[in-house]
């Protein structure tokens, strides 16, 4: 497993995980036309292009395949998470909790909070959040593209 940050030549793998983990992820929780617009806005080549080369992105890769990705945004001590997706072969193997290491470890000088939003229903990923030390600030309602999502944002203070 090496984790590093993400370049233009990962762009199609980012994609790959993306639309792979969306689908299976939120199967039940958000219709799959949604997903499909969602993923068509947020992981087209040039907005992928434009989070690697503005934001904090870094890909796990295993035998140079990316196997997932983490994506933060960090502004005044604040950094929000925005995606943490891993593919599904390599899920519960370390891979999620690599990347989330790393990127607390690159924002350790600049950040004091770091905020992730969870869809309620997503159980495993609140799980994830929750055993690695962050907790429940509110739930809200939003909307993607027509459909209300139920949110959960969380913290983690450090």
């Amino acid at each position: 497993m090496k984790i590093r940050k993400a370049v233009k030549e990962d762009i199609k793998g980012i994609q790959t995980v993306a639309e792979d983990t969306w689908h299976d992820t939120y199967e039940g929780l958000i219709p799959r036309k949604i997903q499909d617009q969602f993923l068509k806005n947020a992981y087209s080549e040039d907005t992928v292009e434009r989070k690697v080369t503005n934001s904090l992105f870094l890909v796990a890769e295993d035998n140079g395949k990316i196997t997932g990705f983490a994506n933060f945004y960090f502004k005044d001590e604040r950094a929000d998470l925005a995606a943490i997706y891993i593919d599904k072969e390599y899920q519960t193997k370390g891979f999620g909790t690599s990347l989330l290491n790393r990127g607390l470890k690159e924002l350790a000088s600049a950040v004091k909070k770091v905020y992730v939003e969870v869809e309620k229903g997503n159980d495993t990923a609140e799980q994830f959040y929750a055993a690695k030390g962050f907790t429940f600030v509110k739930e809200f309602e939003e909307e993607l593209f027509g459909h209300k999502l139920n949110t959960k944002l969380m913290v983690l203070n450090k």
